[in-house]
């Protein structure tokens, strides 16, 4: 592609596994041009041959990943549907979770917010004094390290929670959200910054292949309104954009964590 690389998708029927490892073929034209019919990738050791699908190399960053596709059987676990976990996200508690059985937890996020506050700046200086545009091999190398971080965060927060679920016995999660919520967010280009770079729709994501997997069931529920409405006088939650005109709620919030009732 001009300008670019593209991900390149073997089925495992074009692929061998040899005691050097996986042979990927590389076809008769690249093998004309330079004189290499294949190339070697190490075969993981967490992984059995007989449940690959599919090898995908994807360029990113000026590296080369390779990923392997198979399939995740699902778990048969006792859990109690009667017993919910409910996740709201945020910032700096990226998720503050209660459960119906009187037990809860908060995933940290400040550690998050720090990595990304760390490359900002870390951009920011290689950037200084450069024209618009500027990239470069140490940029790449920076971006691709904090996308590893939030790529293992994502993964251990998401562990947290179903093995919170598992331990519990709670078979369902109800988890608040608002479809396209970063979109003219208006918390200052701090706050922005902050709420913006913070990846909950890939944790979101995570956990529900993780609930998928463990017969976990994972509930989202539309959250607009539910800071101005009062839930011990039974308000009507109207959704984002759906709010009638003469809906007014019975309490008022004073200010954060304080909410006065009718």
């Amino acid at each position: 592609r001009k300008q670019g690389l593209f991900t390149v998708s073997y089925p495992v029927r074009w692929l061998k596994l040899t005691p050097e490892g996986i042979r990927i073929p590389l076809g008769n034209q690249v093998k004309a041009w330079f004189g290499i019919d294949s190339f070697l990738l190490p075969m993981p050791s967490n992984l059995n041959w007989d449940s690959i699908k599919e090898v995908r190399i994807l360029p990113r960053n000026k590296c080369f990943y390779a990923e392997f596709i198979y399939q995740v059987q699902t778990e048969n676990i006792e859990l109690d549907k009667n017993q919910v976990l409910g996740i709201d996200h945020g910032i700096d508690n990226w998720l503050t979770c209660v459960s119906n059985i009187g037990t809860s937890f908060i995933v940290d996020g400040k550690h998050l917010k720090s990595l990304n506050q760390w490359y900002n700046k870390q951009v920011a200086d290689h950037k200084n004094g450069k024209p618009q545009g500027f990239w470069s091999n140490a940029l790449s190398a920076l971006t691709e390290k904090r996308n590893r971080q939030v790529r293992d965060a994502i993964n251990k927060a998401a562990r947290l929670v179903i093995n919170y679920c598992i331990e519990n016995s709670i078979g369902r999660i109800v988890l608040g959200w608002n479809k396209e919520q970063k979109d003219g967010a208006t918390l200052g280009k701090k706050g922005n910054q902050n709420f913006i770079q913070i990846p909950t729709a890939r944790l979101k994501s995570r956990i529900q292949e993780l609930c998928s997997r463990y017969g976990i069931e994972l509930i989202e529920t539309e959250e607009s309104y539910t800071s101005k409405a009062s839930f011990l006088d039974h308000d009507f939650l109207p959704e984002f954009g759906e709010k009638p005109d003469n809906w007014k709620p019975s309490g008022k919030r004073v200010k954060r964590g304080l909410y006065r009732t009718a």
